[in-house]
């Protein structure tokens, strides 16, 4: 499947109309005219960011530690810094916001161009013979992805209070047509609003009629997607609503890490991100080295974190161990979920580029932001219930009769800590409890593939990294929980993040 979608990428190319240089600075390519609707359902494959924004989350987060004093690739050292960085390179951030903008246009083309198509005819229209509505939508949904992952890295997380004055990041809604255009940005209100308006938009219209599904943004995927925007942004019932469509038996949907415990490394690293695994909603197709990297890097799973998140069953409600298997030594401990696929560019020269499939939704989070969605609304039977459906395929030795996360067990295992988890919404000693478990099987679900850093930024939580034995801290509302513009970027109007 990843194989083919490579392929169906390279070909979507030929529809590209934006340089392979820095997206808002460079101008625009010579264009393909787009006058059918497979040329429109082509586009479309280039609507998913290509680029990986793993490796920078992963190493900003608090799941890693310094393995050894020495050595560590540039981008590595920058991130596990919090440092701003100058790189362009594959994983870097000046990489992901290009590979992101350029979705977006394409998304916009496909938009554009439908409109084109429709408006010159009017008699297909008529008759039925020509229907975009579905391709339209899903264009709709990506450029809404592409902004939404756009603003939680370089911009603050969502507040309310000052989501009208906060800045977000310039929202395009239009295909590039001009050789220089200066590019504002929105105020994060404005841009959680357009997202919302694209993405409730794009879900009436939407269809799962896809050659390969898992690649695309079906209903599934699209209310997936729903149930974290709605989270983050603190509408519980939405989040909630959005969460039933995908899951309906959580028992049979999520990923059974008991089962996977019979399977091989490379096997388990073959099905992660497998278009077969049912637990998997979208799949993106990165060029990306993490593959390469997320065992070996200087920084990640250190032999204390391993302790503190895995081994021993440490903190495991039931005081059983985790299933969760972690393969390799205290250098390169790590949890098998990649494969690259080198797709071999110049055979004689032995050159090509190294591609990843990541999981970008699947059924695991969603359970997990309803029991979240549910805790804050005070319904703490409902979250309970899905905690345990998630903890029941996650723990070794899992017994059903006895093994249930109580309320008494939840407070006590996850206590109140003063001033630690301070989101924009105020929360009750329970809630609190609730939300820092909940965090916390989420760290360890999703350990190298940088979701931990959102909750880092919306939870507001403090990071602590030891670098050449120093420590370097992170704190709560520290500027550079926000990453910097890319100087490209800059240089074409878009204001600065402070620092």
């Amino acid at each position: 499947m990843l194989k083919n979608k490579i392929k169906f990428l390279f070909l979507s190319l030929t529809f590209s109309f934006l340089s392979c240089s820095d997206y808002l600075s460079e101008q625009p390519d010579n264009r393909t005219l787009i006058d059918s609707k497979e040329k429109i359902s082509s586009l479309l494959i280039g609507a998913y960011p290509a680029g990986n924004y793993q490796l920078m989350a992963e190493l900003m987060s608090d799941n890693v530690s310094e393995k050894v004093i020495t050595g560590g690739d540039q981008i590595d050292l920058e991130m596990y810094q919090w440092l701003d960085t100058n790189s362009d390179n594959r994983d870097t951030p000046a990489a992901y916001w290009n590979n992101c903008y350029k979705a977006i246009s394409q998304a916009n083309q496909a938009l554009a161009s439908s409109n084109e198509l429709l408006a010159s005819n009017p008699e297909a229209i008529l008759n039925g013979s020509l229907d975009l509505r579905a391709q339209m939508a899903e264009a709709r949904i990506a450029r809404a992805y592409a902004h939404f992952m756009l603003v939680n890295f370089w911009a603050k997380p969502y507040d309310p209070a000052t989501a009208s004055s906060d800045l977000g990041i310039p929202y395009v809604l239009e295909p590039e047509t001009n050789l220089i255009k200066e590019y504002k940005r929105n105020s994060i209100e404005e841009v959680y609003n357009l997202i919302e308006n694209d993405l409730l938009l794009g879900l009436v219209s939407l269809e799962n009629t896809y050659e390969e599904p898992k690649f695309h943004f079906t209903k599934d995927a699209a209310n997936a997607f729903a149930a974290r925007f709605f989270l983050y942004k603190g509408d519980w019932a939405k989040a909630i609503e959005h969460a039933n469509k995908v899951i309906s038996n959580p028992s049979s949907e999520i990923r059974d890490m008991i089962a996977n415990g019979n399977l091989t490394y490379s096997q388990n690293q073959r099905n992660y991100a497998s278009a077969l695994e049912a637990t998997n909603l979208l799949i993106g197709s990165t060029s990306s080295l993490w593959a390469r990297k997320f065992a070996g890097s200087r920084f990640g799973l250190s032999n204390s974190k391993a302790n503190q998140l895995f081994f021993g069953g440490s903190g495991n409600p039931f005081g059983k161990g985790w299933a969760y298997g972690v393969f390799g030594n205290d250098q390169v401990f790590n949890l098998p979920k990649y494969e690259e696929y080198f797709k071999i560019t110049n055979q004689s020269a032995g050159i090509g580029q190294p591609f990843l499939g990541i999981v970008l939704f699947d059924k695991d989070e969603v359970l997990l932001n309803r029991a979240e969605a549910y805790a804050m609304m005070g319904n703490y039977a409902s979250s309970l219930n899905d905690l345990n459906t998630f903890l029941s395929k996650k723990t070794s030795g899992h017994d059903p009769l006895t093994d249930l996360l109580t309320e008494d067990i939840l407070t006590t295992i996850y206590p109140v800590i003063a001033d630690e988890y301070t989101p924009f919404y105020t929360l009750t000693d329970k809630q609190s409890s609730f939300i820092k478990g909940i965090a916390e099987y989420r760290r360890r679900e999703y350990y190298h593939e940088g979701l931990r850093w959102f909750d880092v930024k919306r939870y507001q939580l403090e990071v602590t990294h030891i670098f050449n034995d120093s420590p370097i801290v992170l704190a709560k509302k520290d500027n550079r929980k926000e990453l910097q513009i890319p100087q490209t970027a800059q240089n074409f109007g878009v204001s600065p993040n402070p620092r």
